[in-house]
Order: structure tokens, then sequence, then C-alpha cells
């Protein structure tokens, strides 16, 4: 007999089109349920996620009109993860400036 794959965090987050976080929080509320590999990795069950996917859309029919915010999400989100690199960059160009200069 065939094992069922389980999830990971980001599939589910793809599934319910959520962030990661919100996941997180969904599982650690117990609203889904999931399960520990290994006391640190979370994983679920994709039929109990498609479950509360279906109960979720029908408690929040309108849920789907998201789009519109996906553009901002993602650049919030670039900016979050890469804002060291971003500083960083921007210090380098200011320090070849002087150099370049002669200061």
């Amino acid at each position: 007999m065939a094992e069922e794959k389980l999830l990971t965090v980001r599939d589910v987050s793809v599934i319910l089109g959520v962030f990661e976080k919100d996941v997180l929080d969904l599982a650690e509320k117990g609203i889904i349920p999931a399960y520990k590999i290994g006391g640190l990795y979370l994983r679920f069950k994709k039929d109990q996620v498609e479950q509360y996917k279906k109960a979720h859309h029908r408690l929040h029919p309108g849920s789907q009109g998201k789009e519109e915010r996906v553009l901002q999400d993602k650049i919030h989100d670039f900016f979050y993860f890469n804002d060291f690199y971003i500083l960083a960059m921007f210090l380098i160009i200011l320090l070849g400036f002087l150099v370049y200069r002669g200061l």
C-alpha cells in the first residue's frame, strides 16, 4: 500500500492562497490538523487541507478577490527579506562615489 505524501507549510500556503505564517498560525490554533516529523517539521494531510479550504470558502465566498493585493504583497516580501542587501548596495555605491571623488 502506497503511503500518502504529506504536504509542507509552503504547499499548504499555495493551496489555500495565504502566507506561510498564516498556515503556521492555523496549525498552532488547531484549526488545520498538523503533524510534526522529527519534532521539527510540520506536515499536513492533503484531504484535511482540502476540507478546510472547502469549509473556509463557504464561509468567505468573496475571498477570491485578492488578486490586486498580490503585487503589493510580493513587493512587501521582497523588501522585507532583502532589506540588508538593498542597504548594503546603497552603502557600496555611496562609498564608491566618495572614493571616486577623492574625499
